[in-house]
């Protein structure tokens, strides 16, 4: 019967896209425009790489542009991404482009895709495993399971590489920081405020822009903006794509072997 073939079809395929992906090069928590970005050009390299967010639509941000006016606007420095990604932009001024949120966040997840990245949807990442002192995966649960409050065990990712995209809320720098009994700092000593992680006692997490933090941990975005101190920058989106380029560039090369 028809009926249960399209059941079957969804359930099996599903579970085996899940069991591909219990062991990763890269997990990436959060899928705004900077790990989108991330995964694209990781998976592109040949990475095993799967990205974690807590929505429906993946995108974060991006779909609504600002304010629901649905354009985006993205510096020069970030047109070599845009034109990677076949999106189409417009020159406004001093150096500044536009770009169709619609179709940017469409082409982003669409492309990401296509290159090998696989997006689980409705995923909450509650916590880290760490092996050996070192960020070495994921805790995931469904979304709706947190949101209801209800007692359901998780699930772990294994990944030699966690990247923070979670945005300002910084949720996996949280949980680091938290479990090592360390706060955050900026390059300059600056112990970051509660916008990103809770300030407790013990060793500080120096923090260089989008550099690993802790063994095992890259933070991109606007994660990365909230853990260096980095005012949020609104709908000028360029430096969240070149934010999760530089990070897909430094994981590249440590796993190539290439750092």
């Amino acid at each position: 019967m028809i009926e249960k073939q399209v059941s079957r079809g969804i359930i099996r395929t599903y579970f085996e896209k899940l069991d591909r992906n219990l062991e990763l090069d890269v997990a990436i928590v959060g899928g705004g425009p900077s790990g989108i970005v991330a995964a694209y050009y990781m998976a592109k390299a040949g990475l095993r790489v799967a990205l974690f967010d807590r929505k429906l639509s993946p995108g974060g941000g991006m779909w609504g542009g600002a304010m629901m006016f649905n354009q985006i606007v993205v510096q020069r420095e970030a047109l070599g991404i845009i034109e990677d990604f076949g999106i189409r932009y417009e020159p406004y001024e001093d150096e500044l482009f536009t770009v169709d949120s619609i179709e940017s966040t469409s082409a982003l997840l669409y492309k990401a895709v296509h290159e090998g990245a696989t997006l689980f949807n409705c995923y909450s990442v509650e916590d880290v495993v760490f092996k050996d002192n070192a960020v070495s995966g994921v805790v995931v649960n469904w979304t709706p399971v947190l949101r209801e409050g209800l007692h359901v065990d998780p699930l772990n990712i294994m990944a030699r590489f966690v990247v923070d995209g979670t945005g300002h809320d910084s949720e996996m720098c949280r949980v680091v920081a938290r479990k090592n009994g360390i706060s955050l700092a900026t390059a300059t000593g600056e112990v970051v405020g509660e916008r990103s992680l809770d300030v407790v006692e013990g060793e500080r997490l120096v923090v260089e822009g989008t550099k690993e933090i802790y063994s095992g941990l890259y933070v991109c975005g606007m994660a990365s903006s909230a853990v260096s101190g980095t005012p949020r920058m609104g709908p000028i989106f360029g430096g969240m794509l070149l934010s999760g380029k530089k990070v897909a560039d430094d994981i590249i090369a440590r796993i190539k072997g290439r750092l």
